[in-house]
C-alpha cells in the first residue's frame, strides 16, 4: 500500500556553518580539590540549570545596584528545612527587600522562636486528637492578630513584635522577629482555616482577616515598585503565595503602575502549574525573564545564597583593586 520514500534528493547541509546550541565554550570545568566555591560555581557549565543560576545571580545583583525591590516568597517548607539562618544572614546583607509567608510558615517561624523546634508528627497527633493544640503557638499569633487589627498594622510585623517583646528564646532564628528587628517587611498571608492557630478558642477571624488583608497591601506596594529590573522569587509555595502575587500584580498594574521588566523565579523540587504561572510566566509576558531551579530547598537556597555572596565579594574585591 505504501511505498518506500525515496530520500535521494534530501537537502543537507554543514554541521560547521549549522547554528547549534550547544558550544565547548559553554562546558563545564573539573572542580579542583582545595578550590573555593567561585571556582566551583565557575567550573558548572553556562548550559540549562546551571547558566540559569548564574543569570538569577546576575539579575539580583543588578536589582541590588539599581535600588529595585527583591522579594522573597517563602513556604514554610524552606522553614522546616532549617534555613531560616541563611535568609536571616541574607537579610541583614541587603538582599531582601521583603518576605512573603504563608500561614503556615509565620506558625513554624514562631514555634522555632518560643521553642527551638516545630513540626508535629501528624498522624500521632490526629490519633490522640492532639494536632494542632500547642498552646503557646495560638496565644502567641492570635494576639498579634488582635492587636495588628487594633493598631492598623499588618500580621507579620505584628508577630515580629511580639517576639521581640516576649524575648523569645530563639527569636535570632525567626525571620518575623529579625523583620520587626532590622525593619525588613515581613507579610504573611493567611487562608482561614488553613493553619493550627486557627482552631483555637483566641482565634479572632476578624482580626486574622483584617491583619493579612493590611499585609498584602504591603505586598502590593512591593509589587507595584518591580518595574525595570526588580526580582520576585517563589520558594516553595505551590498555591498561596503564587496566586496572591498573580493579584498584586492585576490589582498595581490596574492603578498605573508599569509592572513590567521583572525577573521572575521559581524554586522548588517540584514544578507545579500555578508557580509556573506565577512568577515565571507572568514575568516573561511581562518583557522580564523567568527562571525554574528544581531541586530541594536545604541544598538550593544555601546554594543561591553563597552565589549571592561570593559574587558580591569579587564586586567589592575589583573596587578596591
Amino acid at each position: 500500500m505504501f511505498e518506500p520514500l525515496d530520500f535521494s534528493h534530501i537537502k543537507t547541509e554543514s554541521l560547521y556553518e549549522r547554528k547549534s546550541k550547544v558550544s565547548i565554550a559553554d562546558f563545564g570545568k573539573p572542580f579542583n580539590p582545595g578550590g573555593t566555591l567561585a571556582d566551583f560555581i565557575g567550573s558548572l557549565p553556562e548550559i540549562l540549570a546551571a547558566g540559569d543560576l548564574r543569570a538569577i545571580v546576575r539579575c539580583l545583583l543588578l536589582a541590588r545596584r539599581a535600588g529595585k525591590p527583591i522579594i522573597w516568597a517563602l513556604g514554610a517548607h524552606v522553614i522546616k528545612c532549617g534555613l531560616s539562618p541563611v535568609v536571616i544572614d541574607l537579610m541583614r546583607r541587603g538582599w531582601i527587600s521583603l518576605i512573603a509567608l504563608n500561614g503556615a510558615g509565620s506558625v513554624h517561624d514562631a514555634e522555632i522562636a518560643l521553642a527551638g523546634k516545630t513540626s508535629e508528627d501528624v498522624p500521632a497527633a490526629l490519633a490522640d486528637s492532639a494536632f494542632g493544640m500547642a498552646r503557646e503557638t495560638s496565644e502567641i499569633l492570635n494576639s498579634a492578630a488582635i492587636e495588628a487589627q487594633g493598631d492598623g498594622t499588618g500580621l507579620g510585623r505584628s508577630i515580629g513584635k511580639r517576639l521581640l517583646a516576649e524575648k523569645a528564646l530563639h527569636r535570632d532564628f525567626s525571620i518575623l522577629a529579625s523583620g520587626a528587628e532590622l525593619s525588613i517587611p515581613i507579610t504573611v498571608h493567611v487562608a482561614i482555616g488553613t493553619d493550627i492557630v486557627h482552631i483555637h478558642p483566641s482565634a479572632s477571624g476578624a482580626a486574622i482577616g483584617a491583619a493579612t488583608y493590611t499585609d498584602f497591601k504591603i505586598f502590593c506596594s512591593a509589587v507595584s515598585l518591580l518595574g525595570e529590573g526588580g526580582v520576585i522569587l517563589n520558594c516553595g509555595s505551590a498555591v498561596i503565595l503564587p496566586v496572591i502575587f498573580e493579584k498584586a500584580l492585576s490589582v498595581t498594574r490596574n492603578l498605573g503602575y508599569e509592572v513590567s521588566n521583572f525577573t521572575g523565579v521559581n524554586l522548588d523540587f517540584l514544578h507545579q502549574y500555578r508557580t509556573n504561572l506565577n512568577p515565571i510566566q507572568r514575568a516573561r509576558d511581562l518583557g522580564g525573564r523567568g527562571f525554574s531551579l528544581t531541586g530541594h530547598h536545604e541544598i538550593m537556597i544555601p546554594l543561591l545564597a553563597a552565589a549571592l555572596l561570593e559574587q558580591e565579594a569579587e564586586v567589592r574585591s575589583q573596587k578596591r583593586g
